[in-house]
């Protein structure tokens, strides 16, 4: 019963519409939009920034993700986990390359004055993603805000104007 269709998605020729209050967006491509990945292991994506956008501090729980720059200058990096929380960067270019490891709290940013576009492979079909400020600061109920005053160490104002962000 399977047909051409379950292998094909078309549309990553088309930049996302990035006038959003993180100038980036991304347009997946997983099992959810080709039933023909189930159970190869591989999705991607398209990013598309608007000049000085981000693509937020954020992790995928279930796989690794190698970037591909295809326009402009993006600022990327990882945190490694606990106890060392050591900073890995570099600026790219079209062409470049960076591996980001699975589950490592990553993100991309536009230094230039123009659009940028880039092109990734994650090592799942479903690789998840869990953006960090909005997790903490937009939980669905909130987070005590004493829990985050306690854990960001700062004044509960501070955490109540993050939390009216999201």
């Amino acid at each position: 019963m399977v047909v051409a269709e379950d292998f094909f998605f078309p549309g990553l020729n088309k930049p996302g519409n990035t006038s959003n209050a993180v100038g980036s967006r991304v347009t997946a491509v997983n099992v959810n939009q080709i039933p023909g990945l189930n159970t190869l292991g591989i999705s991607a994506v398209r990013i598309d920034y608007a000049p000085y956008g981000i693509n937020p501090p954020h992790t995928h729980p279930r796989a690794t993700e190698i970037l591909v720059v295809v326009e402009c200058t993006l600022y990327v990096g990882f945190v490694t986990s606990n106890p060392a929380n050591k900073l890995f960067t570099k600026y790219l270019y079209p062409g470049d390359v960076f591996v980001f490891p699975e589950g490592l709290i990553h993100f991309q940013y536009n230094v230039g004055k123009t659009n940028a576009c880039a092109f990734a492979g994650l090592s799942s079909q479903n690789p998840g993603v869990i953006t960090i400020a909005n997790s903490v600061f937009g939980s669905d109920p909130s987070i005590n805000p004493d829990v985050l005053t306690k854990a960001f160490q700062v004044e509960k104002d501070v955490i109540d104007r993050l939390q009216a962000q999201f």
